[in-house]
């Protein structure tokens, strides 16, 4: 893996448990597949589901910690650490592409969360490029994330891989723990839509997913995990492609589906 000046991709992917973060499944080593094939990022800004924020913030510390933002995991879990540098002047370069929008500058409360670390273990795992958090504002809707990431997007040829985690369908009052091969039919429909408006290259539609009625209340009884693929897809340029890899729904209503944003062959 070599660092390459050209458009960084741009990735969201379905994270699941935190014990993915060790674990060699399907999952794990589609993830190391995609981080062995792309040029190193000069730096990644990660989008989690687990940090939503009054309004937007970025982490700006030298050195972010690795939050354990979980419980009744094994020990193993909690041992992990994923010890990546900060970036504090990619931090104020996204506080100038989001202006005159305001952005919090953290530079000691959050670091990186398992929705982060337990994705960046397997993708780089020498956890030696600079890793930024973006806080997911609570108090915008589905579009006005959607325009955040639009005015990110320069960042991608600036050597900066844009990695977002969390799910397309997540429901976890419904899973059904004693079947991990099933899958609900308003989980399958809504994530059969969303996919159809990802490969039309219509984010305006992802982002409208609410008027996919009872199976978008169903699939996103609550938006955060939701919010991150609209960074990916926001980022995307005119000739991009979008591949959609482990697509899969486990336990009735989670979904690992993920989705790889690039400049199409020759372009």
């Amino acid at each position: 893996m070599t660092t390459d000046p050209t458009r960084m991709p741009a990735v969201f992917l379905g994270h699941g448990s935190p014990m993915n973060a060790l674990e060699d499944n399907v999952f794990t080593r589609a993830w190391r597949a995609i981080g062995a094939a792309m040029h190193k990022p000069r730096a990644i800004l990660c989008v989690s589901a687990h940090w939503v924020t009054r309004g937007v913030a970025v982490t700006a510390m030298a050195a972010p910690r690795t939050i354990h933002d979980f419980g009744r995991f094994p020990q193993a879990l909690f041992d992990v650490r994923y010890p990546a540098p900060g970036d504090p002047a990619l931090a104020a370069r996204i506080a100038a592409l989001l202006a005159p929008a305001p952005v919090r500058l953290d530079a000691g409360e959050w670091g990186l969360d398992h929705g982060a670390w337990s994705v960046l273990v397997h993708l780089f795992p020498e956890a030696d490029i600079p890793v930024i958090q973006l806080g997911l504002d609570g108090h915008l809707d589905a579009r006005g994330h959607l325009d955040l990431a639009r005015r990110l997007a320069p960042l991608r040829d600036q050597g900066v891989l844009i990695l977002s985690s969390g799910n397309i369908v997540h429901n976890l009052p419904a899973l059904t723990w004693n079947d991990r091969n099933s899958a609900f039919g308003w989980a399958s429909r809504f994530s059969e839509a969303i996919k159809r408006a990802i490969r039309a290259g219509a984010p305006e539609l992802v982002a409208g997913y609410a008027s996919l009625g009872q199976d978008a209340a169903l699939s996103v009884p609550t938006p955060e995990h939701f919010w991150p693929l609209l960074y990916v897809l926001g980022a995307r340029a005119d000739d991009d492609e979008a591949a959609i890899l482990t697509d899969v729904i486990e336990y009735g209503s989670l979904s690992m589906t993920s989705v790889v944003v690039r400049p199409a062959a020759g372009a």
